[in-house]
């Protein structure tokens, strides 16, 4: 029996996954997913953990739960080697497991690099995961309930994390915080539209949120970060320090004999074939991807979701004898999250709207590109229900 391995169980792998899953097959392959955490994380919503908005269960379901009657093999363990040559993956569950594959995807997410700056591997936390949530709310929640009059939190990175990360924690904290968002460029959200970045400038001066541009992080200590300015620098005490900056990728994954960018990122063609290996696929963060309109395509959880679609296509042609397609990348547009209740959306880059709409359609839009329907429908209802029993329990 064919089997197609896909490594990585964010929004590129189980995406593709349950895509192949859909596909008109003769023989259904063996389709296995392997990832090292047991759930899938809806990772725009991540930052809705931190202010109470949305609960876990409703960002990161069970690959168990999205999964069932689908057919897919779902492995839970951490990817170890990876011979292109043999085709073979070693999985580690416990003890070795060797998977051997007809295709493969490579759809394992990035890193967020800590080691670039002196001290921030030991005290900066980064924001991409679930551990990552636990962490800062740990550490929230302790000077929460200590006496101190502030709470001094920094964050490096003026992208759509940072500034997203900024305003949910200064409006958890309210009065209470000192929220100081760090960022090397002269203005935050540099690859945003306009109109996004006023308005995203204007929801971070509501909140008296400090921002430093040309300026940037170099070093991290237990109670203290180092800013260096244009004209100098400076030692300021913090009690948190949150890193959002760059993105790089496994050891395995850079030492695979393929082409790399000098991120780590794997070449494609437009097709999304690694470059040298017509039998393997690379997507989302990982990939270093041109479009058919040779238009190098960014590293965000749309891109994906539009890749794995292609990907799953293009695999099933492969093992059909049918032409592959080249991958088309349509931008859609921008969600930001801007605080509790709160976002700025760009459409097509065209237009934008911010405040309660905004916030209305960011939730509606992320809700349909949730992986299952049943996961949508659990949701949606939660979401219809919350504000009525809420309304109830205040009555009684």
């Amino acid at each position: 029996m064919t089997r197609i391995c896909i490594l990585g169980g964010g929004f590129g792998g189980l995406y593709t996954a349950l895509n192949l899953a859909r596909l008109p097959w003769t023989v259904m392959p063996e389709i296995i997913l392997v990832d090292k955490s047991d759930r899938f994380l809806f990772t725009p919503f991540l930052y809705e953990l931190v202010t109470g908005e949305m609960q876990e269960w409703e960002i990161a379901p069970t690959f168990a739960e999205l999964l069932v009657d689908t057919g897919i093999q779902f492995v839970q363990g951490l990817v170890t080697n990876i011979d292109l040559e043999s085709k073979q993956v070693e999985v580690n569950i416990g003890q070795p497991s060797i998977l051997e594959y007809d295709r493969l995807v490579l759809a394992i997410g990035g890193e967020t690099p800590t080691n670039i700056v002196d001290g921030a591997s030991e005290y900066a936390i980064p924001f991409r995961n679930l551990n990552d949530f636990y962490r800062l709310n740990s550490k929230l929640e302790l000077l929460e309930a200590s006496s101190r009059d502030k709470i001094r939190v920094c964050i490096a990175g003026g992208g759509a994390s940072g500034v997203e990360l900024a305003c949910k924690v200064a409006d958890r904290l309210k009065d209470r915080g000192r929220v100081r968002l760090v960022d090397r460029n002269a203005k935050i959200l540099s690859s945003s539209t306009d109109a996004n970045r006023q308005i995203a400038e204007l929801a971070l001066s509501q909140r008296g949120i400090w921002t430093d541009l040309n300026t940037r992080v170099s070093q991290v200590n237990d109670g203290e970060v180092t800013l260096d300015y244009t004209n100098g620098s400076d030692t300021l005490p913090v009690d948190i320090v949150l890193w959002t900056v760059g993105s790089t990728f496994s050891k395995i994954l850079q030492s695979l004999p393929v082409e790399h960018n000098r991120q780590g990122a794997i070449a494609t063609e437009s097709t999304l074939q690694v470059k040298g290996y017509e039998n393997v696929f690379a997507i989302g963060d990982l990939a270093y991807c041109f479009d058919v309109n040779f238009s190098l395509v960014p590293a965000t959880a749309q891109v994906a979701f539009q890749q794995s679609q292609y990907c799953a296509w293009n695999i099933w042609a492969s093992l059909n004898q049918k032409p592959l397609v080249p991958f088309s990348y349509i931008p859609l547009g921008e969600f930001i999250s801007l605080g509790i209740d709160g976002a700025t959306a760009s459409i097509f880059g065209k237009f934008s709207i911010d405040g309660q709409p905004a916030y209305v359609m960011r939730r509606l839009a992320y809700l349909l590109r949730m992986p299952t329907l049943q996961h949508q429908w659990k949701i949606g209802t939660h979401w219809l229900t919350k504000p009525l029993i809420e309304m109830f329990r205040k009555s009684v």
